[in-house]
């Protein structure tokens, strides 16, 4: 039980294991090659060429599938050969080196415009050129070099093709086991908040909001995966629907929870900003007469989704699961307010969900023990499995950007003028060493866009490396020369490089600049003065990065943040516009694929608006106007999901049906997010955001004693009402005007 407990917390900790593969790939590539070179009776200087060519073999490769890898990393060896070449023949020509390493640092950039193998290549030929400085390759030592650097390659390739391989196919059930169990955490975590007294109200729900966030970044993860790691079009399109409804049940059961905890109705999760007030700590209505029932009832919901396949068709479990999935039927409501038979409810759909979750993912379920109500919603399951094909979603077409205005372009142009610059201020600083210059420059650039994003990373970048020096002088001088002491306290350095680089640059900093100190002791070059250096250089580099992306072809951070809200507000009008345009009985259309795209525009604009919302920026009341837009946005992406969802759900859900109102109903939402995106565009824009009456009134039957909406429409109309009210509030921060309601 403790090993399945602690394989779960690192499955939700490291979804897909990605990190931890990363890692130990990388690792025992480094490893092998110094294995093989140290049987060689290597020198030293070539195992550390060796053990970095072969770092640099395995990370850069980017693509998913594994002959696309095998084919970048053979074109890797004759990049990384011509890079070596050139950096010893030039090593002597200082102008004519410098000049050909500008243009190469231009080159590599330019290279991400041909995709993941162009991005890779260029990393190749770039840190080999550095690998070639940094242990000084001269001529007559090239054909040593060579055979280092194919071991490095062939040991590169060991490590992932055989000793730590990964298939799309593997990768994705690891990603699946991860949503898993992260989607149990979030349970246990909602339970937490049914609990919780007014003094744990907040972080009970701070942990129910990081849960629903974490469950979100692994869908979108596995959204990423689905392509390759499934047998066809038609088995990816299912396991993505049900992912989604799997991840919108269990944020729709949390709103309920804290809506049932509150007189006040929940309207989103995210919206939690520093000074916002609390939610009211009010005791559950009823709470004495049905806690144990909802306790209960959420602890069986947690079982179901932790169950592994030998239990699943045991006669407890399918007791447990028939008594959830019969509260989607009314008369099973067990007695109590209103507000707790809607907790009810919300648990009878996320099992549902995790019942179409299960059939999805490991096929058929045995069908001996359901009840009717469990009968009735494999039935809804097969019904919308049947319906659902592998058609392509029409992208349409983007304006291709030409010239300087292409961003791969602007990119190489600017690194080159930073790289420049890093040379020449490099120098003056050490002619040995200005390459660490010339390096920070370089790294700041990579998946940066914008002036605040390069200045953010730089800043990091100097931190970690100043941290890291410490801690280098410190394991220099416990390692002393003990040469292979020191080659494996740096495989530990590496793999805590890879494992913590996603999660904190500052981290990965840290523990590349602890590796190089005790590398340049293994080079016999170690010595305080060098590490004080590594620091300046890295300032220095840091600053010619940001200098030319201030000045060359400058992206400002406000500009990019605008363009990116603009994209942002044209997937949710998509979405939403889509959604409603189904509801009232229109044609079908890939929502899911829709609402992904919303994800993933949303993901882009947080991660652009960091450098805004840094914990030392000096402008606060931008950071908090940023941190209140984004909180906003997600908002209504919440809403356009379930609204999506809902939708896909209109074919063959037997309580649901088209209502030909709500169209009317969704027409003010294009209009206001219209007026928005022209404002964000165009501060001249005279357009506004209106106002009036609310939603539910649009729809008020114009005959008498006509019935108004069923709980189903009631359920598309909050959505609908919380993204017609957010969208007015997000025109007060964004200083759209709002247009006076009509009378």
């Amino acid at each position: 039980m403790n090993t399945a407990r602690l394989r779960d917390r690192v499955s939700a900790s490291d979804p897909g294991l990605l990190r931890l593969a990363a890692g130990l790939r990388t690792v025992v590539a480094i490893a092998l090659t110094l294995a093989v070179l140290g049987l060689l009776g290597t020198s030293v200087p070539h195992l550390v060429a060796g053990a970095i060519a072969a770092m640099v073999a395995t990370f850069a490769i980017r693509e998913k599938q594994r002959a696309q890898q095998a084919v970048t990393l053979a074109l890797g060896l004759p990049v990384a050969v011509a890079s070596m070449s050139l950096g010893a023949l030039l090593s002597s020509r200082v102008l004519a080196g410098d000049l050909f390493f500008v243009a190469l640092i231009f080159c590599a950039v330019y290279g991400r415009r041909f995709g993941e193998r162009g991005t890779t290549l260029g990393l190749i030929g770039f840190q080999v050129y550095f690998v070639s400085l940094f242990v000084g390759a001269t001529v007559s030592g090239l054909p040593a070099l060579y055979g280092v650097l194919g071991v490095a390659f062939l040991c590169s390739a060991a490590a992932r093709f055989l000793l730590v391989p990964e298939t799309p196919a593997g990768l994705l059930e690891r990603l699946r086991e991860a949503f898993r169990v992260r989607l149990a955490q979030l349970v246990s975590a909602q339970l937490r908040l049914l609990d919780a007294g007014p003094e744990e109200i907040d972080e009970a729900l701070k942990d129910v909001r990081e849960g629903t966030a974490r469950l979100h970044e692994t869908a979108l993860m596995i959204q990423g995966r689905l392509e390759e790691g499934t047998s066809d079009a038609a088995a990816a399109r299912l396991v993505q629907r049900r992912i989604a409804d799997a991840e919108i049940t269990a944020e729709r059961l949390g709103l309920l929870l804290l809506s049932a905890r509150s007189s006040e109705r929940a309207d989103t999760l995210t919206l939690h900003l520093p000074g916002a007030p609390a939610p009211r700590a009010d005791r559950m209505p009823g709470r004495d007469e049905v806690m144990a029932t909802v306790r209960r009832d959420l602890e069986a919901l947690r079982l179901l989704v932790l169950s592994p396949v030998a239990a699943r068709s045991s006669t407890a479990l399918s007791q447990v699961r028939n008594r959830l999935l019969g509260y989607r039927e009314e008369e099973n409501l067990p007695p109590a307010p209103p507000a707790v038979q809607d907790v009810f409810r919300g648990v009878g759909e996320a099992a549902r969900a995790v019942l179409g979750l299960r059939i999805a993912l490991d096929g058929p379920q045995d069908e001996s023990d359901d009840s009717p109500a469990t009968t009735r919603s494999r039935e809804e399951l097969d019904a919308e499995d049947a319906v659902i094909d592998a058609r392509e979603a029409d992208g349409g077409t983007q304006e291709e950007l030409t010239g300087l205005r292409r961003p791969t372009t602007r990119a190489a142009v600017q690194v080159a003028v930073g790289s420049t610059l890093a040379i020449v201020g490099g120098e003056f600083l050490s002619s040995q060493r200005w390459y660490w210059a010339v390096l920070t420059c370089w790294i700041v650039f990579i998946n940066t866009a914008s002036t605040g994003e390069i200045l953010v990373k730089g800043y990091r970048r100097l931190l970690g490396t100043v941290l890291g020096v410490v801690a280098g002088i410190v394991l220099a001088g416990a390692v002393g020369q003990h040469t292979w002491t020191a080659f494996a306290l740096v495989l530990v350095l590496v793999f805590a490089m890879f494992y913590t680089a996603p999660l904190s640059y500052t981290l990965m900093s840290f523990f590349v600049t602890a590796a190089l100190g005790l590398l340049y002791t293994l080079l016999h070059t170690y010595s305080f003065s060098v590490l004080v250096l590594r620091v300046e250089e890295t300032a220095l580099g840091a600053a010619c990065g940001v200098i030319a992306a201030a000045f060359v072809l400058p992206v400002r951070t406000d500009r990019r943040t605008n363009d990116l809200l603009v994209t942002v507000l044209e997937r949710l009008d998509e979405v939403t516009e889509a959604a409603v345009d189904q509801l009232s009985g229109g044609s079908p259309a890939d929502l899911l694929d829709q609402a992904r795209d919303l994800d993933q525009a949303l993901a882009d604009l947080r991660a652009a608006t960091r450098p805004l919302t840094h914990p030392i920026t000096p402008l606060r009341a931008r950071r908090d106007t940023a941190r209140y837009v984004v909180a906003l946005l997600e908002t209504c992406a919440y809403h356009a999901r379930s609204l999506a969802a809902t939708a896909e759900l209109l074919p063959t859900h037997p309580s649901i049906a088209a209502d030909p109102r709500l169209r009317r109903a969704g027409r003010r939402i294009g209009d206001n997010i219209a007026a928005i995106v022209a404002h964000v565009a165009d501060e001249r824009s005279t357009a506004r955001v209106e106002t009036g009456p609310s939603i539910a009134s649009l729809l008020e039957t114009e005959v008498p004693g006509t019935p108004r909406f069923g709980r189903i429409t009631d359920r598309v109309l909050r959505h609908v009402q919380r993204l017609d009210e957010t969208l007015v509030g997000l025109a007060r921060p964004l200083d759209v005007p709002v247009a006076a309601p009509r009378r």
